[in-house]
C-alpha cells in the first residue's frame, strides 16, 4: 500500500512517500526549484518519489495532507475580523493566497497528479505528533509538539501507543511560543525561517539581562502554557508583528545587516532562557500527567539544539526522539504516517534510523558532468576513499563531500556535506567568512564516532539527526576550536557504521590519522538550498574557496 503525504503553501514544501508504512522516499521541492523553504505545490519532490519508487499516480492509494485547510481559514479570518479596520490590508494581500492555492488543495491535487480519490486532511499538530511517535523506536510514549501555528493550535501534547495517537490538550493561537521567537528574530534583524538558529547561537554570546522584560510580554504557568500579552504585539497589522510599545520596551529594532550590539546579544539570550523554561515546564508537565518514560517531540522549535539536550537531560523522560525534519517538511510525513498506521491500520515501521531518502547519483552520472564542464577529475578505488579524503582533511583541507541518497530534513548529515578538520582554529573563519559566507559568530556542527562521543562530551549519547548539543569535558577544552561555541557545547550528530557506511570509515580513518574522532560537519551550499545533483554540487564548490570535491569515488581539486 502506497499512501504519498504532503506539505506546502507556507514554507518547507515536503513530499513523502510510504509503502506498507516504510519511508520510500522523502524530499522538499525546495532542493528541485532551488528557492529556499520554497512553498509552492511539491509537484517536483512528488516525482522524484515516484520514480525512486518505480510507480506511477495509479499506483498510490492515499494522499494526505498535513493540516485542515479549511480550518486554518477559519481562524485566520476570525483573528481578521477581531482587529479590523487595522488588519484590512493584510487581508487584502492574503486572502487571494486563500482563493488560489490554500483553499483548493484537492484541485491541484487533481490538476497536477491526476489524483481522483478524496484527501485525508490531518489537523497540523496531530500531523508533527505523528511525525515524532512513527518515526520513533517507542512501542507507547508521549508527546509534545510545539510551533508557530496550525489551524489553531500552538502547542499540544498527548499519548500514543502501538497504531493510535491521542491528542490530550492544546494550545491556541495567538499564544505561541514559535511565533514569539519568530517575531524577536525579525525584530533583532534576520529573516523568518533562515535567522531563527542565527539568533540561537547569538544567545550563547549574551547574558540574560532582559528577563524582566520578557517577563512583561509572557505570563507562564507552571505546566508550561503562557499568554502573550497582545498589547505589545500587531498580529496581521502590517509586515511587523511587534509594536511601537514592543520597541519601547526593549528599544528600537536592528535593520538588517546592522552592527549587532551587546544589547541584541542580551535580548536573544533572554529569548533562548525564556523558551528554555516554557519547554521544560511543558515536559515536565506532560511527565506529571502521563508518567510515560519516552517522549517525542516535533514541529519546527524542536529545531532548538540547545533546548532539546535540556529537555533530554533536565526533565524525569528516560529517553526522547526527535525525528530529522521536526518543522512543517516532516508535517507530510505526519500525515501519511496518521493515515497509513492509524487509520489504515498498516502495522508500525521500524524507528528512522538514516535521513538519507532523497535522491543519489551513480558514479557514471557524476562522470558524466564533470566531463560535460571539462573538469579535470581523479578515479580512485571506492574501498580507498575513506583514507583518500581523511589525508586531505589531516592536512587542514576543506572538502566537498557528495554521497549516496540526499539527506531529508534541514540538516547535511555526511551525504551533502563540507567537511573539515575540527581542530584548526582557522577553519572556522575561513568557512564562515569565505565559504558559507555567514556570520562569524555562527559554530559548525560535529560529526563524532557514536563510540567516542561520551569520551569528549557531557549530556550526550546519542544524537543521529543533529538535534541536541554536548558539553565539552574540561580535559577535551581547547582540542577541537572549530566545533566549540563559545559555551562550550557542540552541535553533535552521532555516526554509526551501521546507519552512516562511508562517512563512518571516513571519520574512523580521519580519527587514525589525528586522535580526533570526528570531522567539522556543515551542509553543502552557500545561501542557497543543499545542493542535489552533481552540477550543482560543482557550481558551489567553484564558486566557494574549497579545496576539494569528492563525489562518490571521483577527486577534483583546485
Amino acid at each position: 500500500m502506497y499512501v504519498l503525504g504532503l506539505s506546502c503553501y507556507y514554507h518547507d514544501s515536503c513530499a513523502v512517500l510510504l509503502k506498507d508504512g516504510v519511508i520510500v522516499a522523502a524530499a522538499q521541492e525546495e532542493r528541485f526549484n532551488r528557492d529556499k523553504y520554497s512553498p509552492v505545490f511539491p509537484i517536483q519532490a512528488v516525482n522524484y518519489c515516484f520514480q525512486e519508487a518505480g510507480i506511477t499516480i495509479y499506483d498510490v492509494d492515499e494522499v494526505a495532507f498535513y493540516e485542515k485547510m479549511f480550518l486554518k481559514f477559519e481562524r485566520s479570518m476570525l483573528s481578521h475580523i477581531a482587529g479590523y479596520p487595522f488588519t484590512l490590508k493584510n487581508f487584502v494581500q492574503t486572502l487571494p493566497l486563500w482563493l488560489k492555492e490554500r483553499l483548493a488543495v484537492p484541485y491541484y491535487v487533481e490538476e497536477e497528479l491526476r489524483f481522483k480519490k478524496p484527501l485525508w486532511f490531518v489537523k497540523h499538530h496531530l500531523s508533527h505528533a505523528s511525525s515524532g511517535y512513527f518515526a520513533s523506536p517507542f512501542p507507547r510514549a508521549a508527546f509534545l509538539t510545539v510551533d508557530g501555528v496550525g489551524e489553531y493550535a500552538c502547542a499540544s501534547w498527548g499519548v500514543a501507543e502501538g497504531n493510535a495517537v491521542t491528542m490530550r490538550k492544546e494550545l491556541h493561537y495567538p499564544h505561541s511560543l514559535g511565533l514569539l521567537y519568530s517575531i524577536v528574530t525579525a525584530y533583532l534583524g534576520y529573516r523568518l525561517f533562515a535567522g531563527e538558529g542565527k539568533v540561537m547561537a547569538l544567545a550563547e554570546l549574551g547574558q540574560d539581562t532582559y528577563a524582566s522584560q520578557f517577563r512583561t510580554l509572557v505570563d507562564i504557568r507552571e505546566d508550561g502554557s503562557f499568554r502573550l500579552n497582545l498589547d505589545y504585539f500587531a498580529f496581521n497589522r502590517g509586515d511587523k508583528m511587534h509594536n511601537r510599545k514592543f520597541e519601547a520596551l526593549f528599544g528600537p529594532a536592528r535593520e538588517e545587516n546592522a552592527e549587532l550590539t551587546d544589547r541584541h546579544r542580551d535580548i536573544a539570550c533572554s529569548l533562548q532562557r525564556l523558551t528554555e523554561e516554557v519547554l521544560l515546564k511543558m515536559a515536565r508537565h506532560v511527565h506529571a500527567q502521563t508518567g510515560e518514560d519516552f517522549l517525542c517531540l516535533a514541529g519546527g522549535v524542536f529545531l532548538n539544539v540547545t533546548a532539546n539536550s535540556r529537555i533530554r537531560n533536565e526533565t524525569p523522560f528516560k529517553d526522547i526522539c526527535i525525528q530529522p525534519a521536526s518543522g512543517d517538511a516532516g508535517g507530510a510525513y505526519g500525515a501519511a504516517a496518521y493515515v497509513s498506521h492509524t487509520i489504515l491500520d498498516v502495522p508500525r515501521a521500524p524507528a528512522l534510523r538514516s535521513c538519507a531518502l532523497g535522491g543519489q547519483h551513480t558514479t557514471r552520472q557524476v562522470e558524466v558532468v564533470l566531463r560535460n564542464k571539462r573538469t579535470k577529475y581523479q578515479t580512485i578505488p571506492r574501498e580507498n576513499v575513506a583514507a583518500e579524503v581523511a589525508d586531505r582533511l589531516a592536512a587542514g583541507k576543506v572538502v566537498g563531500w557528495f554521497q549516496g541518497r540526499m539527506e531529508f530534513g534541514p540538516r547535511a548529515l555526511g551525504n551533502r556535506s563540507i567537511l573539515a578538520h575540527p581542530g584548526d582554529a582557522a577553519v572556522k573563519e575561513r568557512l564562515n567568512l569565505v565559504i558559507k559566507h555567514r556570520e562569524p559568530y555562527r559554530p559548525f556542527a560535529a560529526s563524532v564516532l557514536r563510540e567516542h562521543v561520551e569520551e569528549w562530551f557531557d549530556g550526550i549519547h546519542e544524537s543521529p539527526f543533529m538535534l541536541e548539543v554536548g558539553h565539552l569535558k574540561a580535559d577535551k577544552q581547547g582540542r577541537i576550536p572549530a566545533v566549540t561555541h563559545a559555551n562550550q557545547t557542540s552541535r553533535i550528530q552521532t555516526v554509526t557504521r551501521e546507519d552512516n557506511g562511508v562517512y563512518y570509515d571516513l571519520i574512523a580513518a580521519f580519527h587514525e590519522r589525528t586522535g580526533l574522532p570526528m570531522v567539522l560537519n556543515t551542509s553543502f551550499n552557500e545561501d542557497e538550498p543543499i545542493v542535489r545533483t552533481p552540477a550543482e554540487a560543482l557550481k558551489c564548490y567553484e564558486d566557494s574557496g574549497m579545496d576539494c570535491l569528492v563525489m562518490e569515488n571521483l577527486i577534483v581539486e583546485r
